[in-house]
């Protein structure tokens, strides 16, 4: 699956290059940052928050941003705790749809990211003189999202942006929701 993934991604880089370059736009358009709820696979929901960068346009309503994400989440009972944090580098591109008019711009997106997961378990002492047990784990795993949402300007250089993205990830997907505010850096 990931083989095949990854075939289709450098297919479709190689096809689309020479007319992404005659219509491309690329250039630092804006920043931002958001908040939102992530729901993990086999976990309760969790806050969330990133940042991200528009990277422009690489064809007319086919646009790229760079994202950076952190969520965790711990858990305690009967004396065993335990956390799993995930912070993700990633890059997705996202198709803006034609609408009636520009206050609300609908766009739907795809892309891969970096996930470096840490995990940490603790077990309470059982029995008098032994001592409480610690141990952790770290992986990086490559995940696939895919998604959409809204953008919308609420001033001449911020807009507002609501989205939900699935990220397909080995032992933990999850859904995310966000609000985020954006900053155009050109005027």
């Amino acid at each position: 699956m990931k083989r095949n993934v990854v075939l289709f991604t450098l297919a479709f880089c190689v096809l689309a290059a020479p007319a992404a370059k005659a219509q491309s736009h690329l250039g630092l358009e804006s920043i931002g940052a958001s908040i939102g709820f992530v729901s993990p696979e086999n976990l309760e929901s969790t806050f969330g928050l990133g940042a991200f960068a528009d990277w422009g346009t690489i064809a007319p309503s086919l646009g790229l941003e760079s994202h950076l994400d952190y969520w965790s989440k711990s858990e305690s009972a009967f004396g065993f705790e335990s956390s799993i944090r995930d912070i993700t580098l990633g890059a997705r591109a996202r198709y803006f749809f034609d609408a009636a008019g520009p206050a609300i711009r609908p766009f739907a997106g795809a892309g891969l990211g970096l996930h470096f997961f840490r995990t940490e378990v603790t077990i309470p002492v059982f029995f008098p003189g032994l001592p409480a047990m610690s141990t952790s784990d770290s992986q990086t795993k490559i995940g696939l999202d895919l998604g959409g949402g809204f953008a919308t300007a609420i001033g001449p250089r911020t807009d507002l942006l609501g989205e939900a993205w699935y990220g397909i990830v080995s032992d933990v997907s999850q859904l995310s929701l966000r609000l985020g505010l954006s900053y155009k850096l050109a005027s």
